[in-house]
């Protein structure tokens, strides 16, 4: 018995080891953490219980029966963050490259398994070559069981995606289908092809961080939500994501302590300029309404004319949506339609407040948007808004023009509260154009067409250009003074705590893929 013990620990101090002291040094050399180092520093100390450390691969061909290290270039286990129970798989690069293979996969799978069964959110460290090649479709077959599970999992646990080295191919998919994606800045890259074969294919010479680096996908694509200089930096980030999420879709993010006090905020009096055609930083307003040192920016490099992030008001997690007048003047376009579309269906499978703050002159206009859909686009945030069914609360800082109106939480599409600032301007365009339209022949015939327009324009923001008129109709509940917002949303968040609402019986709707 004793001398089975001591093989046995023989064994484990051999799996501890990954691929081996050199290849281990190696990846020192690099500044990248090895996966044990960052399941360690991820989790809470000494809470990481491993599960499958003995498991090796069952390939024989290619000479593979005289190459088996114990846990089979992944590391699998929970632990805890903050006290708060996660699963995590994180990929060892220096085993076979980190490369999947069936029992690599069956590890994985287990995991994600467990995850669901438990109801606690699932971590990926992702850090692989792809697929082993010396198993052919059994590694295949891995790959497309571990997308089966992203699947079954989503929406049901939080699911998070850390890209720490390569990440080709098949491989790529698992990531995109969770619901956030991190890369680290110089060391990691995701690409369906490499670009060895996109130089055989289109005959472009790109290196693997133009194509696929964090920069290219922060920034261009939108396949990444939040870059990081560093493995440390990276894994802090996931931990501070974990901490706005609820464990499962049956429970609530952790409400923080908070006592309510004097909540007026004066300097959100002065962000918004005089002339509504001078840009300010939406950034600015949020600073002024949630919680000191607590908002949390996702997708920040990517169409920043919308910001969305997660914060705290009263000690509340609550999802923020915001146009940014800096860009764009705040416009939606294709990318900023989808980037609220997604944030707004996590927000919404996982109890999460959602707060939309609206200066929104309208969709952008042109050929390169109507041909690259933004009515498909902008449908799916029209769509993902009034399907959302946690306490939706609007506030309108300055313009909501024409169907963006509609689009960002109106309460035609389901807005619980509605407020407006004394600067809202809500109407179909713009008080120039709509006159241009409006007094059309008046102005062609006056003896100063100039003079004339000034003075339609004038009239049209006099009736339009306040929000008075909407609230007279019920579409805005309140208009209140800017110092006032945040004791208003803490108020507005903690009345709709128990919201309710009945869906209809049906398998699922049809959002405009």
């Amino acid at each position: 018995m004793s001398q089975n013990l001591e093989k046995l620990k023989e064994k484990i101090a051999e799996a501890h080891k990954g691929g081996g002291e050199q290849r281990i040094a190696k990846q020192h050399e690099k500044k990248k953490l090895t996966a044990r180092e960052r399941v360690d520093y991820l989790l809470d100390e000494n809470s990481f219980e491993e599960i499958g450390i003995l498991v090796t691969h069952r390939t024989t061909d290619f000479g593979m029966e005289n190459q088996k290290f114990y846990g089979d270039g992944v590391v699998t286990g929970y632990g805890t963050i903050h006290g708060r129970l996660v699963y995590v798989f994180a990929q060892d690069f220096t085993v076979f490259g980190g490369s999947l293979s069936e029992t690599h996969a069956e590890k994985i799978c287990k995991i994600m398994d467990m995850a669901v069964k438990v109801g606690a959110p699932l971590i990926g460290l992702n850090d692989s070559g792809g697929a082993r090649i010396q198993e052919g479709v059994k590694s295949l077959g891995g790959y497309a069981d571990i997308f089966h599970r992203n699947v079954k999992a989503s929406g049901v646990v939080p699911q998070i995606s850390a890209i720490m080295g390569p990440c080709a191919g098949g491989a790529v998919y698992s990531p995109a289908m969770t619901d956030f994606t991190l890369m680290v800045e110089d060391t990691s890259y995701m690409f369906v092809t490499g670009p060895n074969v996109v130089k055989t294919v289109t005959n472009e010479e790109v290196t693997s961080e133009q194509l696929g680096g964090a920069s290219t996908h922060s920034t261009k694509s939108g396949v990444t939500h939040v870059t990081a200089a560093n493995d440390i930096i990276c894994l802090e980030n996931i931990k501070q994501l974990i901490s706005y999420m609820p464990q499962n879709n049956k429970t609530a993010p952790e409400k923080l302590e908070f006592k309510f006090g004097d909540e007026h905020r004066e300097i959100l009096e002065s962000i918004v300029p005089d002339s509504s055609n001078k840009p300010y930083d939406m950034h600015e307003v949020i600073t002024g309404i949630i919680d000191q040192d607590s908002f949390f920016e996702i997708h920040k490099d990517y169409a920043d004319n919308i910001i969305v992030g997660f914060s705290r008001i009263g000690g509340r997690c609550v999802g923020i949506i915001a146009n940014q007048p800096m860009s764009l003047a705040g416009v939606l376009d294709v990318d900023a339609s989808k980037k609220a579309a997604r944030f707004t269906r996590f927000c919404d499978c996982f109890n999460i407040p959602l707060l939309v703050l609206v200066d929104v002159p309208g969709f952008l206009p042109g050929t390169d948007q109507e041909w690259n859909g933004i009515i498909l686009h902008g449908a799916k945030l029209l769509y993902a808004l009034s399907e959302a069914t946690v306490p939706k609360v609007t506030v309108i800082t300055r313009k909501a023009y024409g169907g963006a109106y509609d689009v960002m939480n109106s309460k035609h599409i389901g807005a619980d509260l509605n407020f407006a600032w004394p600067t809202a301007e809500i109407a179909v365009m713009g008080a120039k154009g709509a006159s241009e339209i409006i007094f059309r022949k008046e102005i062609s015939q006056a003896e100063d067409p100039e003079k004339k327009l000034a003075e339609k324009e004038a009239e049209y923001a006099e009736k339009f250009a306040t929000p008075f008129e909407a609230a007279q109709r019920g579409f805005i509940d309140e208009v209140i003074m800017p110092k006032d917002t945040r004791r208003k949303l803490i108020r507005a968040f903690s009345a709709l705590e128990n919201k309710s609402v009945l869906r209809p019986d049906r398998k699922h709707g049809n959002i405009p893929l």
